[in-house]
């Protein structure tokens, strides 16, 4: 049985996950005797490819999915459709899937920065150069051998470079005034009235006013989907 190239394992992912709405977002390769997850075969992987959304790309796979399931997918309906999606590509390539949702909890936001260069933005969420905030990460999957850079590396964070940081002003709760993100304090304006008729519907405010990645902003739909999640 001939071995696909690298190159070629990667192009048959991304073929896999097109349909999808989901991109392959960046490799970790760990070194040797460094921390990584376990493979299917229980030895440590040598890589971990990141699969993610970039703006709104996944929503109308994802709708289309959750209109044909007799229950809507779930209690979790999002992180459903991602393993129907994914688990058949680490399947057909002999990788292991793993999931943000799944223990052992993988440190995908520690892949991410390694393998994109990001760093955290005040709200938490990992700041892209060209996405801004609006990109997620769905699962990765796990390859015995090394394998090449599959994403852009960002060579600065977005965040330095903004001196008026609207995302700290613009926050109705001022639950970024300390410099990170107070979640109780968010999900108490959650909770008036205020906020029901405000980011709960319309997304977050403080998401919004960030000016990096414009381009990607998530549908209305999608924006409501998110909070209802994040909502007590």
């Amino acid at each position: 049985m001939t071995v696909p190239s690298a190159d070629q394992l990667l192009e048959t992912i991304r073929a896999a996950l097109a349909p999808h709405g989901l991109f392959l977002r960046g490799t970790v390769n760990f070194a040797a005797g460094e921390a990584a997850p376990t493979c299917g075969d229980g030895k440590p992987a040598a890589s971990v490819v990141l699969i993610g959304n970039i703006g709104g790309s996944l929503w109308e796979p994802f709708t289309r999915w959750r209109e044909r399931e007799p229950d809507r997918g779930g209690a979790d309906p999002l992180d459903n459709w991602s393993k129907q999606a994914i688990h058949p590509v680490a399947g057909a390539t002999g990788a292991t899937a793993y999931f943000p949702s799944d223990p052992p909890w993988q440190p995908f936001q520690q892949w991410a920065m390694r393998a994109e260069g990001m760093k955290a933005s005040p709200l938490g969420i990992l700041i892209h150069p060209r996405f801004g905030l609006w990109h997620g990460y769905r699962g990765a999957l796990g390859f015995d051998r090394e394998l090449p850079q599959t994403g852009s590396v960002s060579a600065g964070h977005p965040c330095d470079a903004c001196s008026e940081k609207p995302c700290i002003s613009a926050c109705p709760a001022d639950a970024l005034a300390s410099g990170t993100f107070h979640v109780a304090r968010c999900r108490t304006h959650l909770r008036t009235q205020t906020g029901a008729g405000g980011c709960l519907m319309q997304g977050c405010i403080s998401r919004d006013a960030c000016p990096v990645g414009r381009d990607h902003l998530y549908s209305a739909e999608q924006l409501r989907f998110h909070m209802a999640a994040l909502s007590p």
